[in-house]
């Protein structure tokens, strides 16, 4: 299903699409698609069932339907703010697919880009199982695991990594810095084009008006601004 947070002007030539995390939906980017809509951006929101199906089969379906969509095809430039596991999506979907001149920059909120240490903890319980579905199985950490079998891929890329914890129950898991879900250091990416730690925690960190500024600021130049 895509869901638009407003209606497109048709007059707009630059899209972002927002890419939710696991678990989550649409709604939970409505401040990120807020802040880019008024600044003349068209913003397409995808919800996508994210607990159902295999990481392989997501980036397929998602992002299928969206360069299927209208909308999208009237825009000069299409970039992409993910959040955690919608960026895993867009890693696969452009490594398999490969870059067009219509695709601009690429925000990463939070992304296991090297898997997640919670995932090697917990993968084999029936409750994680059942809460985060096929694709939350795939996060680990290990070479036989999708983020790390995911090969570079020609974007220009931001990545921001939170430091603060709401999920202390997790701490025993990370060595270093972690957003309580994912750690600082799996956030990283070798062709990422700038890199930023922001003192916020993984769920709610797209809610975050730093986040929302700094995301901002890389569509628009192609680095973040400097923090102080």
């Amino acid at each position: 299903m895509m869901a638009l947070m407003n209606d497109v002007r048709h007059t707009n030539k630059e899209c972002v699409v927002l890419l939710h995390g696991l678990g989550r939906s649409a709604r939970s980017m409505w401040r990120l698609a807020r802040f880019f809509r008024v600044r003349g951006y068209a913003v397409l929101c995808k919800t996508y069932p994210s607990r159902r199906h295999t990481i392989e089969s997501l980036a397929e379906q998602v992002f299928s339907e969206i360069f299927r969509d209208e909308r999208i095809k009237q825009c000069e430039k299409v970039h992409f703010v993910t959040h955690s596991l919608g960026g895993v999506l867009l890693r696969r979907w452009f490594q398999v697919k490969g870059r067009s001149e219509r695709i601009g920059r690429v925000v990463m909120l939070g992304v296991p880009n090297q898997g997640s240490e919670v995932t090697d903890f917990f993968r084999h319980w029936p409750l994680y199982q059942w809460l985060t579905g096929p694709a939350g199985c795939q996060l680990g950490t290990g070479e036989g695991d999708v983020p790390k079998m995911l090969k570079t891929i020609n974007l220009e890329i931001g990545v921001i990594a939170g430091t603060r914890s709401a999920d202390p129950w997790f701490n025993f898991l990370f060595d270093g810095e972690h957003d309580g879900k994912v750690s600082v250091s799996s956030a990283r990416l070798a062709e990422m084009a700038d890199f930023i730690t922001l003192d916020v925690g993984h769920t709610l960190m797209m809610w975050d008006k730093e986040v929302i500024q700094q995301a901002g600021h890389f569509i628009q130049k192609g680095h973040f601004l400097l923090v102080e």
